[in-house]
């Protein structure tokens, strides 16, 4: 059975993880949705955004979260038959520092700052992301986003720059250990260049993929925790035993 404690280095998918991205998103298309007479169920709102959201990240990986976020709303809204102005579509791309963190991130991620080099592998701007740290409360380490990237996970890309920045300060693929939501933006990529994984399942009393996509066969991953409190509960556990 994996440690916790062998590994070094925590790398984190932000939103999903520890920003409840799911909670944002709807809150924030909430005009929108107020004009439909009909609106959808939350999961089929998720769903929808996933669909729309993987499809304009693939076609325009250079584009910042933002925009990309802005061009989903559009997408939205023409799916939807609603109206929407280019107001309205700026209004939700922003929306991102205004996502609730999960109650137990801010919490645990100082328990694990004691223990562990902390880093951000997200798909999000630097700006948006600037919003969500100010709400996690700790510094990490390293914070490698998409803008800095030019691509969007689940592009091997991504994990590749990652990991290639951390081994110009000396840490080994073997010291780290991906912890993430994501079977499909997070978990398949990871298992694909060879990191272990630890999934924290928070969609765990609801099932579904809400707003991401459905993850390949292939995704995997080493470890499952219902949340980050319970991650924190079991590295206390292993330590305690030594």
């Amino acid at each position: 059975m994996m440690k916790l404690t062998t590994y070094k280095v925590l790398t984190f998918d932000c939103y999903g993880t520890l920003i409840d991205w799911e909670a944002g998103i709807h809150t924030a298309l909430q005009p929108l949705l107020a004009k439909a007479s009909r609106p959808p169920s939350k999961d089929a709102v998720l769903e929808t955004f996933a669909r729309h959201e993987s499809s304009q990240e693939a076609e325009t990986p250079e584009m910042i979260y933002s925009d990309v976020l802005a061009a989903v709303h559009r997408r939205l809204a023409r799916e939807w038959g609603l109206a929407a102005s280019d107001a309205d579509h700026k209004l939700f791309g922003d929306s991102v520092p205004d996502w609730p963190a999960f109650p137990d991130s801010a919490e645990a991620l100082a328990y694990l700052k004691q223990h562990y080099k902390l880093v951000i592998l997200s798909n999000v701007d630097r700006t948006s992301f600037a919003g969500s740290n100010a709400r996690l409360g700790v510094i990490f380490d390293a914070i490698y986003t998409a803008q800095d990237i030019g691509s969007y996970k689940p592009d091997l890309r991504n994990f590749h720059y990652m990991l290639a920045r951390l081994a110009d300060v000396g840490i080994a693929k073997s010291d780290i250990l991906h912890t993430a939501q994501s079977l499909f933006h997070d978990h398949a990529p990871a298992k694909a260049v060879g990191l272990a994984s630890a999934w924290i399942d928070r969609r765990h009393a609801t099932g579904g993929f809400g707003a991401t996509m459905a993850p390949p066969a292939s995704a995997g991953y080493d470890v499952r925790f219902n949340s980050m409190a319970d991650f924190v509960a079991a590295h206390r556990a292993e330590r305690a035993a030594g």
